[in-house]
Parts: structure tokens; C-alpha cells; sequence
């Protein structure tokens, strides 16, 4: 692999506990991409990020073509009342015409057929009626056409020189689209970020293990590599780590020489068996630990070597919102990508909080619902243990209550940060 380093002192700060903003300006400050960059084909770049911006090398369309089935013809032929032209063309589309369209001349066109030379206008072929006189082809077309109707000129979606999409962009559908009707087979996209998932705890057993009382299931694993499918990265799985230091540390240290980021679950804390954030300190750096926040206080954030150290906590709820809110846009960062900021706007509460905390950010499980009087609120899952994956799962979104508040009224605005937001369906 080859060894980027983060910029000098990333994530270095001189508090004990951030506040959620604090922590956000820091790695938006100090991160930078670490991934190299590869050359694809278009058609498996989607939700890559790009490596280089894409222009249009030509005009797109390359000539002015009939936006529908009809009649093109010169409107300054045309008047008011209408017009009697003579039909001598017939242009199909990827047939294009060097016939000059003479005076009250029309041809018959299709739909993305190039306008034959001396055209600018079509009508549609339902509007107009034809007929044959002398032997020979007419065609009366209906007043009120404006110069130019029905007719897609030659640049007008994208002219040559503009930029289509721009470096660190992540590649949807639409822009896979606007890149092909350039012509451009392939694109020079960041290489995916080698990631590295950890699980930890004696009591944790994966689906399909026996399990007996004190025993967990790794939901975790599951949760951590579902949510990673929207980041930039190949997860490869590590297994769950039994709490034995030395095991951990042997693992970790290997881990750490091939792979981008190391992400774990579990043994955040500074408890007797949580050995993860020791095992960090010795091996690497410890940048961040202890955020004012809630759910995800003990969340980690370090080096070791080259690479990049996550500790998500062990409950599935503060490990998907350690998740959300910074483990997706420091992966997307050094993936290539920009800073992934959660979309939010303002609903009233249809919940109440008496108390909380204050000098903490809190974040409540959530879904929409329009109360009796058609109003569009935002409710909080009835219970808030951040090990209480039924929350989750029946959530839409997040409720975040900054830390200057404490308390919620029913009726004041609050944020809410809906899943789709995150990239979640």
C-alpha cells in the first residue's frame, strides 16, 4: 500500500471532551485524501468518487436536431396564416441530410434527426395535414409556430469546454449519463479505501454460533458494513477480537500495515478488558476520544502509522450514529471525496424533553408524522437506550437538540436529520 500520511498534528486539540461542532471543525480542517487514483470504466463508476474533472471535448448535441416527429422548414418562409410548403427531404435520425432546405420547401423529420442545412423550425407532424398535388408532395403547416419551435440546437445541453462534473464528486446515475453523452468511455476515479472491521468482546458471537446467557450477537458487524455500502471503501472482516490484549494488539498492528482504516466496534472505554483505546496509545496516536455527545461519548479517533484508527462504541445505537456523523465523511474525505454534511431542517417537536443535560449534543431516534391538526411533526422513540436496536430500525432519521437546550416543549423546532440524508433508503 502505498503510505499517505494525514496533515501534521491531524485531529490534535487541547480539550478533554469536544463539543460535536468542535470535533467537525477539526477534521474538516485537518483532513485530506489519502487514496490513489485509477482509471475505470464508465459503466462501473457509479458511486465512485472522481479523481479528475470531466469536460465536454464537443458540443452536446453535436448539430441542432428536431426535438419531435414533423415537418422542419425555414421560418422566414413562414406568415401568419400559415403555410403551403412543397415536402422534397426525408431525414431520419443518424441520417443526416447535405440537401439545402430551398424557399417554401419543407422536409419530413424524426425525432433527433439532424435539421437539414437552411431549417430552423419544426412543426409536429399531429398539427399539420399533407396532400399531393400534380403529383407532387405538400405539406400545410399551421400559423403560430415561433422561429426555432420543436428544434434542440447544437450545444444546448452542454457546449464544448464545460466542465460536466469536477474532482471529488461521487458519480450518480444522471452523471454517468452527461459523461457518456460526451463520448468518454472511462473515467479516472479515487482507488476504494482498504478498510478493516472489528469486532470485540468475549460475549460476542456472530449469527449461526451457539449462544448461552451473557452471550451477544454481532449485530454490529452487520449494521457497520451495511452503512459502510454507501462510503467509498472494501470492507474486509477481521472476525470479533476475544478481549485479550496481546491478541488485540498483534491485530491491530498487522491491520495497520495493510489497510487505509482500521474500524472497530467495542472496547472504547477505559474499563479492565476494553483494551482498544490502550492498544491504540501504544501503537499509534490518539487524536480524539470523548466527545460531548450523546449517544457516542467513548467514540476514537487516531493513527497508526499511515493508517487511520475509528473506534465506533459497542451499542449499536451510538455506533450508528458515530457512524453517521464521523466515521461517513472522514472515510468519504479520504476516499477522495468532500466532507458529507448531514441535510437537516426545522419541524416542530410532537414530544416533550423536561430536562436535559446542558454543554452536551443529543441525538434521539426519529420518525415524521402528521399530528390531528395536519401539521408535519417530528416524534422521538419512546425509549432512548443506545443498545435498543428496535429504535433504529423503526427510526427515519435523527432528532438533534444542540447543546445549549434543556428542555423540548411540544411545538418548538428542532432539527431532523432524515436517513436519507446519510444515503440510507
Amino acid at each position: 500500500m502505498t503510505a499517505k500520511r494525514l496533515l501534521d498534528d491531524c485531529f490534535l486539540h487541547d480539550k478533554d471532551r469536544l463539543k460535536h461542532d468542535e470535533a467537525l471543525a477539526i477534521l474538516k480542517d485537518r483532513l485530506t485524501t489519502i487514496a490513489d487514483a485509477e482509471t475505470i470504466p464508465l459503466e462501473d463508476s457509479l458511486e465512485r468518487i472522481l479523481a479528475e474533472d470531466v469536460s465536454a471535448p464537443r458540443d452536446v448535441p453535436l448539430a441542432d436536431n428536431s426535438a419531435v416527429d414533423g415537418y422542419a422548414f425555414r421560418h422566414s418562409d413562414f406568415d401568419e396564416a400559415g403555410g403551403f410548403f412543397r415536402l422534397n427531404q426525408r431525414v431520419a435520425a443518424g441520417h443526416a441530410s447535405s440537401t439545402v432546405l430551398g424557399p417554401w420547401a419543407a422536409a419530413r423529420i424524426f425525432t433527433g434527426a439532424v435539421m437539414p442545412p437552411g431549417a430552423d423550425t419544426v412543426a409536429m407532424q399531429e398539427d399539420c395535414e399533407t396532400h399531393t398535388q400534380d403529383g407532387e408532395n405538400f405539406v400545410i403547416i399551421p400559423q403560430g409556430l415561433k422561429p426555432g419551435a420543436n428544434c434542440r440546437k447544437a450545444g444546448e445541453d452542454v457546449s464544448a469546454g464545460t466542465s460536466i462534473v469536477k474532482v471529488g464528486h461521487r458519480l450518480r446515475p444522471q452523471d454517468m449519463a452527461a459523461i457518456a453523452s460526451t463520448g468518454k468511455p472511462d473515467v479516472s476515479v479515487y482507488r476504494k479505501l482498504r478498510v478493516a472491521l472489528v469486532s470485540t468482546g468475549d460475549e460476542v458471537r456472530r449469527p449461526g454460533d451457539l449462544i448461552t446467557v451473557g452471550d451477544v450477537y454481532d449485530s454490529n458487524h452487520f449494521l457497520l458494513r451495511g452503512l459502510s455500502a454507501t462510503a467509498p471503501v472494501e470492507i474486509e472482516d477481521l472476525g470479533i477480537l476475544k478481549d485479550d490484549k496481546m491478541l488485540i494488539e498483534r491485530t491491530l498492528r498487522d491491520a495497520a500495515e495493510r489497510f487505509d482504516v482500521i474500524l472497530t466496534t467495542g472496547g472504547a472505554s477505559r474499563g479492565e478488558e476494553d483494551h482498544i483505546l490502550d492498544t491504540l496509545d501504544k501503537l499509534g496516536q490518539q487524536h480524539m476520544w470523548q466527545l460531548a455527545i450523546k449517544p457516542g461519548r467513548p467514540m476514537m479517533f487516531g493513527t497508526i502509522g499511515s493508517c487511520v484508527f475509528l473506534g465506533l462504541p459497542g451499542n449499536p445505537v451510538a455506533a450508528m450514529v458515530c457512524f453517521l456523523l464521523y466515521a461517513r465523511p472522514v472515510m468519504s474525505v479520504l476516499g477522495g471525496g468532500q466532507f458529507l454534511e448531514p441535510q437537516s431542517f426545522q419541524v416542530p417537536a410532537g414530544f416533550e424533553i423536561p430536562k436535559k443535560k446542558p454543554d452536551r449534543r443529543e441525538f434521539y431516534r426519529g420518525y415524521l408524522e402528521t399530528n390531528g391538526d395536519g401539521v408535519q411533526v417530528a416524534r422521538k422513540f419512546m425509549r432512548d437506550g443506545s443498545g435498543l436496536i428496535t429504535g433504529l430500525r423503526e427510526a427515519d432519521g435523527l432528532i438533534e437538540i444542540p447543546e445549549d437546550v434543556t428542555q423540548i416543549k411540544e411545538g418548538d423546532l428542532v432539527a431532523y436529520l432524515p436517513f436519507s440524508g446519510f444515503g440510507i433508503r
